[in-house]
């Protein structure tokens, strides 16, 4: 397929009419309304192929199917499948999709929610793309991490809805929207995709991207300048998000051109020993500090002392406390549940007060 093919059809259209086909989030949302509304019961089932319908499913099981692509209602047909149902698939069966939005997966994290999906199952479904050159096999669309962390389960199917969506730049742009609103997109992940898609010429400029993807051009320089950085700098930062944002990995992306990758390492050391703000890093490459330099500025407080949490055996975060009367928690990783369950503590301790 050309790169051109990719991005055809993508652009955004303020005056899209009911006549025209649906966006591929909306789609995503019709598919999300259905399965909420259906009985889980009938819904998710071991993906049997049954035998090969004579006829397409009723009209009423599908999503405005005058819109849907010839490969996926022709794949319905064979398999018997309704818009929105959740199937088993064969763990094997899924792969990455070239066009995943996420680069980065966090080992630790991925082990806790391991944990969390042997204990509990499988609370979400995925969502994959047939891939129709490929019978058989899936992309993923939504749900990479948990199909990671079923893996390492050693579990063998996973839940799934089926969808209607070309990989290429629409499905980059759904697992996108979705990170973003999930706030799971991190800018490292963007930095290394939005560099590959320059650099395969799916888009012809940082304008076109920013255009498709509604960003501030700025906002894709500076992932772009973040994407000259080694991967090995990039993963000691992309561990810590709370603590490097795209403008605190800039100003390292600029220490790095000037120092190396060394350098660079003991300086991200730095920042998070001494919990160095965005502007003492940007002082440390204009020269007015170095990384040596330990001293606060007035007004900002030093923990009197710092206990690393694990859970499982990894570092999911740090207590800290300052002075005598102020305690700073801060955790990453979690499963929902295992957050909701410790805001519940916290705040029945406080509460017997």
């Amino acid at each position: 397929m050309k790169p051109s093919q990719f991005a055809k059809g993508f652009q955004a259209r303020p005056d899209t009419t009911s006549s025209e086909k649906r966006t591929a989030l909306d789609r995503l949302n019709a598919i999300d309304g259905l399965v909420q509304s259906a009985p889980k019961a009938a819904n998710v089932a071991a993906f049997k192929p049954p035998p090969v319908p004579s006829t397409l499913p009723n009209e009423s099981d599908s999503i405005d199917s005058a819109n849907e692509s010839s490969e996926y209602r022709a794949w319905r047909a064979e398999h018997g499948y309704r818009p929105g149902q959740i199937i088993e698939l064969p763990l094997k069966a899924i792969k990455p999709s070239p066009f995943n939005p996420r680069y980065f997966y966090l080992k630790s994290s991925i082990a806790e929610l391991a944990v969390n999906l042997a204990k509990q199952g499988q609370q979400q479904a995925i969502h994959v793309i047939p891939d129709y050159d490929n019978p058989g096999s899936y992309f993923v669309s939504d749900g990479g991490r948990r199909v990671r962390a079923l893996k390492e389960a050693n579990k063998e199917t996973v839940k799934a809805i089926v969808i209607d969506l070309p990989i290429g730049i629409q499905s980059y742009k759904l697992g996108y929207d979705l990170n973003v609103q999930r706030d799971s997109q991190t800018v490292f992940d963007n930095a290394i995709v939005w560099r590959r898609f320059l650099d395969e010429r799916h888009f012809q400029s940082q304008k076109e991207l920013a255009d498709h993807l509604g960003l501030d051009e700025s906002t894709i320089a500076v992932a772009l300048s973040i994407a000259k950085l080694p991967e090995t700098v990039m993963q000691e930062m992309v561990a810590r998000p709370d603590r490097f944002g795209s403008n605190m990995a800039y100003q390292v992306g600029r220490y790095h051109t000037a120092r190396g990758t060394d350098a660079t390492l003991r300086l991200i050391n730095k920042i998070l020993s001494d919990d160095l703000s965005t502007r003492q890093v940007a002082d440390i490459v204009k020269g007015r500090a170095t990384a040596q330099d330990s001293a606060k500025p007035t007004g900002r407080q030093r923990y009197a002392q710092r206990l690393d949490i694990k859970l499982g055996g990894v570092s999911v975060g740090d207590l800290k406390s300052y002075g005598d009367d102020r305690l700073e928690l801060k955790l990453r990783g979690l499963s929902r549940e295992k957050r909701d369950e410790i805001l519940r503590q916290i705040e029945q301790m406080l509460s017997e007060q």
